[in-house]
C-alpha cells in the first residue's frame, strides 16, 4: 500500500510540473482599452470536446463588451491529456 501511495505521489507531482499555460495576443483594434474583461473557455479531454464555445463573440457577451479593444488566447496543457483554450476579450 505504501508503494502505491508513492507512485500516486510521483504521478501527481509529475503532472503538476509538466502542465503549462501560455497566453498569446490575437488582435487589437483602435478602440480605447476599457475596464471590462470577458472570457470564454473550452476544455478538451483526450481529444474529446463536448460542443463548447470559446469564441470571441461569447467572451465579449460574457464581459458585457460592445466595443472590443484586444483579444488574447490562453492555451493550457496537462500531459497532453487535458487541453484548455480560453479567449480573453477587453473593451468597453
Amino acid at each position: 500500500m505504501k508503494n502505491i501511495n508513492k507512485v500516486l505521489f510521483v504521478i501527481g507531482a509529475t503532472a503538476l510540473m509538466t502542465s503549462c499555460k501560455i497566453t498569446l495576443p490575437v488582435n487589437a483594434t483602435s478602440n480605447t482599452v476599457g475596464n471590462k474583461v470577458g472570457t470564454a473557455k473550452a476544455t478538451v479531454i483526450i481529444g474529446l470536446s463536448f460542443n463548447q464555445d470559446a469564441s470571441i463573440k461569447k467572451a465579449a457577451k460574457a464581459g458585457g463588451i460592445t466595443k472590443i479593444s484586444t483579444v488574447d488566447m490562453a492555451y493550457g496543457n496537462i500531459l497532453g491529456i487535458i487541453r484548455t483554450y480560453e479567449t480573453i476579450v477587453t473593451g468597453e
